[in-house]
């Protein structure tokens, strides 16, 4: 049938856990500790200037469907970004989930079906160059939940 999209289910929506979000006050100082108490290395990091933050992706292992888990560690570069009004009212600590998926447009679609809130009409270029969004932490049982489409070579 031309333009269904597959039915949304674990099985075939989600692909890995893509990531962990971590954000701390002071990137350099929370790179150091992932490094020293468990010998994750920075695989990648840049800054981001739309959503206000510096970051570094701490690759943990690969997965089966040819991607990664990585740990993101945040630090915001402006007091006014989420990740800085984030920590300005909880301190440091696990920002957000996100999952890999192979169609982050479609999953988006299907999942605002479901009645949950997607956060952003149309998806933004992430980390690594990936596509991304998130969705309402008040509909994901208090957890800021983000949908991420990796760039192939990553």
């Amino acid at each position: 049938m031309a333009g269904a999209r597959r039915p949304l289910h674990a099985e075939s929506m989600l692909t890995r856990i893509d990531h962990i979000g971590i954000a701390c006050f002071d990137l350099d100082k929370t790179v150091e500790f992932y490094r020293a108490t468990y010998g994750f290395e920075v695989f990648h990091s840049e800054v981001n200037e739309e959503q206000g933050v510096r970051e570094a992706m701490l690759r943990i292992n690969e997965t089966s469907d040819g991607g990664a888990s990585y740990l993101q560690l945040l630090e915001p570069t402006r007091e006014d970004s989420a990740v800085g009004k984030w920590l300005a009212k909880n301190g440091e600590g696990v920002h957000h989930i996100a999952f890999g998926t192979e169609d982050v447009d479609g999953d988006a679609a299907d999942i605002r079906e479901k009645g949950v809130r997607v956060l952003y009409d149309e998806p933004r270029t992430g980390s690594m160059g990936s596509r991304i969004t998130f969705l309402h932490p008040k509909d994901c049982h208090g957890v800021l939940t983000e949908l991420v489409t990796s760039r192939a070579d990553h």
